[in-house]
């Protein structure tokens, strides 16, 4: 079966699994609800039956919320990576090593620490994330004397030490019982803190980036061609990457805003896509997202179940993720 063949039966058994995992998430936790239960609670609510019971208490005002967070987290923060991989050529790119995690964060920080409103943080996150991206673009473009996909992780990763050392600045100055408790639980990474209001102002942002990204998929497989022949195909190639980077950074920064920084997930996940339905863009960004939505879905019900007290997510991924590095690290020049 060929990968065009396939992806039909991977974007099904992605859907199915994580619809499956969905019901999971509701019904796991301090106060079990079996499968059946869920489906009671969320049919009631479709009728408008009203019902104002524990169940539907907890399914509905409490992990409803952080389910929805947790999809969308992990659905923005795989297609970007997705994009941000086909975009350099490089399987080693990603929101954290590009250095755009940490000026999301560092914008998000800024907000916080000045008192601003959450679409105020947002918007603080997304031109941190740009501002983050556009500097590692511009030096690893002027080191020309080096291996291009080394230079460009390098730099990116001394970057983010710079945007790092201004958060580690801001912690410093922070009020020490109000503002530093907050950055610093917030940089952990965490749903727990997930509301109906954040899922409606999470929801547009990476609804427009998947949009746009989806939109340009088949320009964007253009991009793996050299720059002269892709122009005379009729593309902007100058347009197209200033829009797919945008599009990428806000789907980023959207994410960091309401969850903080949560690693790996836009580097492993693209990579399980690609082995899944191959490299051609149109295909695996859906087959990204799904997965990403999954992955990070099922982290955070495992962050919340398996052990007495919350483990922040951020860890379960990079537990993940650190061997799946090194193992795309020894292949990166035959990944491409």
């Amino acid at each position: 079966m060929t990968s065009r063949q396939r992806t039909p039966v991977v974007l099904l058994g992605a859907s199915v699994g994580l619809l499956v995992l969905a019901l999971l998430a509701l019904g796991a936790g301090r106060y079990p609800l079996s499968p059946g239960d869920v489906a009671s609670v969320l049919w009631k609510r479709l009728t408008g039956v009203a019902d104002a019971g524990m169940a539907d208490a907890v399914v509905w005002q409490i992990r409803m919320p952080r389910v929805a967070v947790a999809m969308l987290v992990g659905a923005a923060l795989a297609a970007a990576g997705t994009a941000y991989q086909h975009l350099f050529r490089n399987p080693l790119v990603a929101p954290d090593t590009l250095g755009v995690s940490s000026g999301a964060a560092l914008g998000a920080v800024l907000g916080i620490f000045t008192g601003a409103g959450f679409l105020t943080i947002e918007a603080l996150a997304f031109a941190g994330g740009l501002a983050a991206v556009v500097i590692v673009m511009l030096i690893a473009a002027r080191l020309t004397a080096h291996d291009p996909l080394v230079t460009l992780i390098l730099t990116g990763i001394v970057v983010a030490s710079l945007l790092g050392a201004a958060i580690s600045l801001l912690k410093y100055l922070a009020d020490p019982y109000n503002q530093l408790p907050a950055i610093t639980f917030w940089l952990m990474g965490s749903f727990a803190s997930a509301s109906h209001t954040e899922v409606r102002t999470l929801l547009p942002a990476v609804a427009i980036a998947l949009a746009v990204l989806i939109a340009l998929a088949w320009r964007v497989n253009l991009l793996a061609l050299p720059e002269d022949e892709a122009r005379a195909l009729g593309v902007n190639t100058r347009r197209l990457r200033a829009a797919v980077i945008a599009a990428a950074t806000l789907a980023t920064s959207a994410s960091v805003a309401v969850s903080g920084i949560i690693g790996w997930v836009g580097l492993v996940v693209p990579h399980m896509a690609r082995l899944l339905v191959g490299p051609e863009f149109s295909r695996l960004l859906p087959v990204a997202a799904l997965i990403g939505a999954a992955f990070m879905l099922a982290i955070d019900t495992l962050a919340r179940t398996a052990a007495p007290i919350e483990v922040p997510p951020g860890i379960l991924t990079a537990v993940v993720g650190t061997p799946v590095f090194i193992v795309l690290l020894a292949r990166a020049r035959r990944a491409f």
